[in-house]
């Protein structure tokens, strides 16, 4: 009898778990190891590596995934190796309660090619019934010295020999120089900046300008703004110098100085061409610029913006700021000696703010703009210049001598960026001979003092 009773029993257990359905969950937030893969190898010849990051099902029950796949399918760089089967996608993958999965990725690059993008950018996206997760993947498309978050600790010199990309931003120290020679090409990927406390050397030259833009390659994006974020000289930098350099396609190209108003950070700016910005040019706190033969074109707020006070010389420049991705209601060059940032109000005195034998154009009515706190030095002055304006005053001839308005220029080519004078430019012979004298050579090394006067702008018109 007894015997009989626990065979029933049996039975009754197989039973029960014969009919017990398992439950699978079909929603729900997977955990990763990682948020992002980057592959750290920089290919100088076509390659492929490997990498890897854990995928985690954080819960009491089984998950699953409906769906494991790039999110780029047609890229041909990466591929899923997932439970040993090479692919693009995967459906249906389950991951047991508590437990995780090892995701393989490989990537392929031929950095020879020049279609191969300077930062191959993808991600894997993970898809439950109600949930979409993905981990992004990075890896190095160029033949580059690369800079992952890099920070410049000693006197370095960057040579032609390949480019460089900057990728999470960099910094060069406190009491470091950094010397750039010419020719060098400067990528730097979206959202980074370079951020100076120590020393910045530009050495280009006309032939071989040294060139800071943004890392897409593709055709479309050459006068694309907005593409990095910018330069910046933080206080204590001293002794910069760019020469010969084309800074494009950011949000800021060159900023001198910050919110501090101590140790004022000093640049001279000499040839340059700042082109495509999203929202200023030339933007200092505070800061200390000397500036000759500079080209400052197309900026969103500001071709040079010059505020908190400061001390600031700009001969022969041009500044031609005809903004075409949306209406552009601020003037093109700006002057204060205060700033209202984060509800704080900043004041500083403005030694002085020279502009000679200079252009300041544009498609605004008023491309000049001040703004004063009468407690603080405010001294600048304009001297041989065309000033687009409509409304600002500038009646007051001890600080506007011999200017000219609401002139065109007449560049060459203002959609390709040739900011040379036309023959007939009404810009030609314009400028103050004794300033021309102080920079006798224009951005291409013509003389300025081989005719009766010197030109407006940073070009010299050659007949």
């Amino acid at each position: 009898m007894q015997q009989k009773f626990f065979i029933i029993l049996i039975f009754f257990i197989i039973l029960i778990f014969a009919c017990k359905k398992e439950t699978i969950l079909t929603t729900g937030k997977l955990k990763f190891s990682i948020d992002t893969l980057t592959f750290d190898t920089v290919f100088t010849t076509i390659g492929s590596t490997t990498a890897n990051f854990t995928v985690y099902n954080p819960y009491n029950q089984d998950i699953l995934v409906k769906t494991i796949r790039l999110g780029n399918i047609s890229d041909a760089h990466f591929r899923l190796n997932i439970d040993g089967t090479s692919t693009s996608k995967v459906k249906n993958t389950i991951i047991p309660a508590k437990d995780s999965i090892f995701i393989f990725v490989e990537v392929t690059v031929d950095p020879n090619n020049q279609n191969t993008p300077m930062v191959v950018l993808d991600s894997i996206v993970f898809e439950t019934e109600n949930t979409i997760q993905d981990v992004k993947l990075v890896a190095w498309g160029q033949d580059v010295h690369l800079l992952n978050a890099a920070t410049i600790t000693t006197d370095t010199v960057w040579t032609s020999d390949k480019p460089y990309l900057i990728y999470n931003s960099m910094l060069i120290d406190s009491l470091v120089t950094l010397t750039i020679s010419e020719g060098t090409q400067i990528y730097i990927h979206h959202g980074s900046l370079i951020y100076v406390k120590g020393t910045l050397i530009v050495n280009g030259t006309y032939d071989n300008p040294v060139i800071f833009q943004g890392d897409r390659l593709e055709p479309f994006y050459d006068n694309v703004p907005g593409q990095w974020d910018r330069i910046v000289f933080s206080e204590g930098s001293y002794g910069n110098s760019l020469n010969y350099a084309i800074i494009k396609n950011g949000i800021i190209g060159i900023q001198v100085g910050t919110l501090s108003l101590t140790n004022k950070p000093d640049v001279t700016i000499n040839n340059v061409q700042v082109l495509n910005m999203n929202y200023a040019g030339i933007y200092a706190l505070a800061g200390n610029i000397t500036s000759t033969n500079t080209i400052v074109a197309n900026a969103g707020f500001y071709a040079i913006a010059l505020l908190m006070g400061g001390n600031y010389v700009f001969y022969h420049t041009t500044v031609a700021n005809i903004w075409n991705y949306a209406n552009r209601t601020d003037p093109s060059v700006v002057i204060t000696n205060n700033l209202i940032a984060n509800n704080i109000y900043y004041v500083g005195n403005l030694t002085q703010a020279k502009f000679g034998n200079c252009i300041i154009y544009g498609n605004n009515d008023d491309e000049l703009g001040f703004g004063e706190d009468n407690g603080y030095e405010f001294n600048y002055v304009f001297e041989n210049c065309m000033i687009t304006n409509k409304e600002t005053d500038i009646s007051d001839t001890t600080k506007f001598k011999n200017i000219y308005t609401n002139l065109d220029p007449k560049f060459i080519d203002y959609n390709n960026n040739n900011f040379e004078l036309d023959t007939l430019s009404p810009m030609i012979n314009q400028g103050n001979t004794s300033i021309g004298l102080l920079v006798p050579f224009d951005y291409k090394g013509n003389s300025r003092t081989s005719d009766i006067a010197p030109d407006l702008g940073a070009y010299e018109r050659i007949q």
